[in-house]
């Protein structure tokens, strides 16, 4: 009984939609539109994906991405411009690369990353992929523990 319930649900999981056979009379004309913030959201996935890409975006960017993300909204297009035309895209990306990294490395496997992305999910071809590091994040930048150490006698010492 269970197996014939199983059955019932994923059969009522799939999709209702049917795709006609190519060289059908379906209707083929029309337009599609995609729109530049998805194709810039796109390419912003793809970049965030690379080993050694910390962030995306200048400092003022990060700094409101830094607020958006305290609200758990994330600006998945922060650092990426893009033109779209009818059959090509152009994208800029500015970077924040992690440290010890090889950054012509990073900038190549972004480039890299967001044309394959172009081409598979936009279904245009990246003709200009442009990376700007801007900056290197240093682990210990996040490393909050004070340069000095409170004494018995309520000094500060930078040597223990």
């Amino acid at each position: 009984m269970k197996e014939h319930m199983m059955a019932n649900v994923s059969n009522a999981q799939q999709p209702k939609v049917q795709v006609a056979p190519a060289g059908s009379t379906v209707a083929s004309t029309g337009q599609t539109i995609i729109e530049n913030g998805v194709v810039a959201k796109i390419a912003g996935i793809a970049a965030r994906e690379v080993p050694g890409v910390y962030a995306l975006g200048g400092g003022a960017a990060r700094a409101v991405g830094a607020i958006r993300d305290a609200l758990n909204s994330t600006d998945l297009t922060q650092g990426i411009s893009v033109e779209v035309g009818e059959t090509q895209v152009a994208v800029d990306v500015t970077i924040v690369a992690e440290y010890p990294v090889s950054l012509q490395k990073v900038a190549d496997d972004v480039r890299a990353a967001i044309s394959v992305a172009m081409s598979e999910y936009v279904g245009k071809q990246a003709v200009e992929v442009n990376v700007t590091i801007n900056d290197v994040h240093i682990p210990s930048d996040d490393d909050t523990t004070a340069d000095t150490v409170a004494t018995d006698d309520g000094t500060e010492t930078r040597v223990l």
